[in-house]
């Protein structure tokens, strides 16, 4: 008890001292050299010092300390913001806008188009493709014959997706017309004459091709399908994966604005406080209860808390701009000019983090390893096919079709008995062909009569049937009788010998597997670490948010006491600057402690790949797997 009080006394004579001390030292300063025996018995160098000391004295007393003509609104200006124009915005409304505007967000979700166009080009190998080719074709020979060939192809043919298979339908349809000299027209003219005949033919079929064992599970149209449905999943998840990047960033640029904000208001409110303190100052210089060189010492103090204003006014600008450039997509946007203004407060949550139940979530959701996991199904699937693709070849082949034809241009059928021989005129052909014979008969028996009109056998001539007399109409509907069916089945071998290159695709599939392997379990040590880290910074955050508040209350006592005692001119104006200091600092401690607590949220919820969740977010899938 003896030792406090001793300590007490002596604090108390100290402080009495410094004050005795303060208050003389303008006397002290104020001799001229006259009033100095001392000073004048030293050497010349040390008189020239304390002449000059003298007369700045001198001057310091009878000017006053020249101050800052920067206003509060003048420090706080800024280059290209209009301050009176702002812009209040919430964390929320923040995320909101990076999701609709930021760049690199475009970038991954125009990806994920992109991709799923690639996988429409795929799925485009099983569109029917309708063919057509209508063909003219002219051949002649001189004198002889001459025929026109009008031919109309069309058909379908589609890959079937379940089985490889391969399915073709035609319909083909052909008019030829010919033109022939001959000797022996239809007509049984007796001249050299003419015949024209057109045929018409329809044919319609299909033609079917299935692998029975190569391509058959899976051929490469299948392959390059299912790879191509994984790589959409993984442009997918690359774009969660830059969401959330995005939205991680907006919030630490959100709590670093709002951390700059606070450290300018509280750089301020230490400004606001020189200024008070320069006031009471001036007043007691005026009333002659302190030096004149103390307006010098508060001026010194002041000035520099204007430049701490500044660099905090400047650190504003810096964090606002990061987070414009989160938000706004056309660097030209109106909202450039204004000011933003947090509305969200930092929350602290006094509820523990389980780290299990983190790493849990970031195993199952992290776009990282679900790529890796798609990667995965990617070699699986070359696996399989080139494992397929060392299989023989057989493949099924059939074919079935029915055709159609018509005569245009014939006789039709006819009961009328002709005979075979018209000589009725001398010229012609039947009658030369008659006396021929006649002579014949003669040179063997002369005594046969000639052959005459009614000796002549009759014969009824086979003229083209009624089903067949028609143009391209009748070759239609005799594609339908049930008696010209055509169909054919077979079997296509192809075994290769070494089939090297089939082989040696399938080890480079297996050797990229297992490559996955490794990047995975890597991977997942990467996430595990990073989670780790996460949920350690959010607690070291909430446990540096107590101490900066109990800093912080400390520091509050401190400058009220330490004011006090300045009242009663017990204290210094240095001491009271320096609790003022103190308290700026502890304030400013305390908002980024709960700053950088939010902020470490954010990179968990990150890390644990639940930000979507826990903000509130859905993100539509790719197009369907099916």
């Amino acid at each position: 008890m003896k030792l406090s009080k001793r300590f007490i006394f002596f604090c108390c004579l100290s402080v009495f001292l410094l004050f005795l001390l303060n208050a003389g030292a303008a006397q002290t300063f104020a001799q001229t050299e006259d009033s100095k025996p001392q000073i004048a018995d030293t050497k010349a160098g040390k008189k020239e010092f304390s002449q000059t000391l003298t007369e700045d004295v001198k001057v310091f007393n009878k000017k006053p300390v020249e101050m800052s003509a920067n206003s509060s609104s003048t420090l706080l200006n800024r280059v290209g913001v209009q301050t009176s124009q702002t812009m209040p915005l919430t964390l929320n409304e923040a995320i909101r806008k990076a999701l609709e505007n930021n760049n690199n967000i475009e970038v991954a979700r125009d990806d994920v188009r992109f991709q799923e166009t690639q996988l429409r080009s795929l799925l485009g190998n099983y569109d029917p493709i309708f063919t057509v080719a209508p063909t003219f074709s002219r051949s002649s020979t001189t004198g002889s014959t001459a025929s026109n060939d009008f031919r109309v192809n069309a058909g379908v043919d589609k890959l079937i997706r379940r089985g490889g298979g391969v399915i073709s339908s035609f319909f083909n349809n052909s008019q030829t017309g010919r033109n022939s000299l001959n000797n022996t027209t239809f007509n049984q003219t007796s001249a050299l004459g003419t015949s024209a005949t057109t045929t018409y033919f329809s044919n319609v079929g299909v033609n079917y091709t299935q692998p029975l064992f190569r391509n058959f599970s899976i051929d490469n149209t299948r392959r390059q399908i299912k790879i191509q449905r994984k790589r959409l999943q993984q442009s997918d998840a690359d774009f969660r994966r830059q969401t959330m990047d995005v939205i991680a960033q907006v919030q630490r640029a959100y709590w670093d604005l709002v951390f700059a904000l606070r450290d300018q208001q509280n750089r301020l409110a230490n400004l606001n406080l020189a200024k008070e303190n320069l006031r009471q100052v001036e007043a007691r210089i005026e009333a002659g209860a302190a030096a004149p060189l103390a307006r010098a010492e508060v001026a010194t103090e002041l000035a520099n808390r204007e430049g701490d204003v500044l660099l905090a006014t400047q650190q504003v600008s810096l964090t606002e701009n990061t987070l414009k450039t989160l938000l706004l997509r056309d660097p030209n946007a109106p909202e450039w000019s204004e000011s933003i203004v947090p509305t969200d407060k930092p929350v602290i949550s006094d509820e523990p983090i389980i780290v299990d139940d983190a790493v849990k979530d970031a195993i199952d959701n992290r776009p990282e390893l679900n790529r890796l996991r798609l990667q995965k199904e990617i070699n699986t699937i070359d696996i399989d096919y080139f494992k397929n693709q060392t299989k023989p070849q057989i493949d099924l082949v059939s074919s079935f079709s029915l055709g159609g034809l018509s005569l245009g241009g014939q006789n039709l059928s006819t009961t009328t008995p002709f005979p075979i021989i018209v000589p009725g005129v001398a010229t012609n052909a039947d009658s030369f062909l008659l006396s021929q014979i006649n002579i014949l008969r003669a040179g063997q028996n002369p005594f046969l009569p000639p052959l005459t009109l009614n000796d002549i056998p009759q014969v009824t001539p086979q003229g083209t049937p009624n089903f067949l007399n028609g143009g391209s109409f009748r070759s239609l509907r005799n594609l339908f009788r049930t008696d010209s069916p055509n169909y054919s089945v077979g079997v296509t071998f192809s075994f290769p010998l070494q089939n090297q290159t089939a082989k040696a695709n399938l080890a480079g599939a297996r050797i990229q597997q297992q490559q996955t392997d490794a990047q995975m379990r890597s991977q997942e040590q990467t996430v595990i670490a990073e989670v780790r880290n996460a949920v350690q910074a959010v607690e070291t955050a909430r446990q540096r948010v107590l101490t900066a508040r109990r800093a912080r209350e400390n520091a509050e006592i401190q400058l009220e006491g330490e004011r006090k005692l300045f009242e009663v001119g017990r204290s210094t104006t240095f001491l009271l600057f320096q609790r003022e200091n103190t308290l700026t600092n502890a304030r400013n401690a305390e908002i980024r402690a709960e700053t950088d607590y939010n902020k470490a949220l954010s990179d968990l919820q990150k890390a644990t790949s639940t930000t979507f969740r826990l903000n509130n977010i859905e993100v539509d899938s790719p197009m369907d797997e099916k």
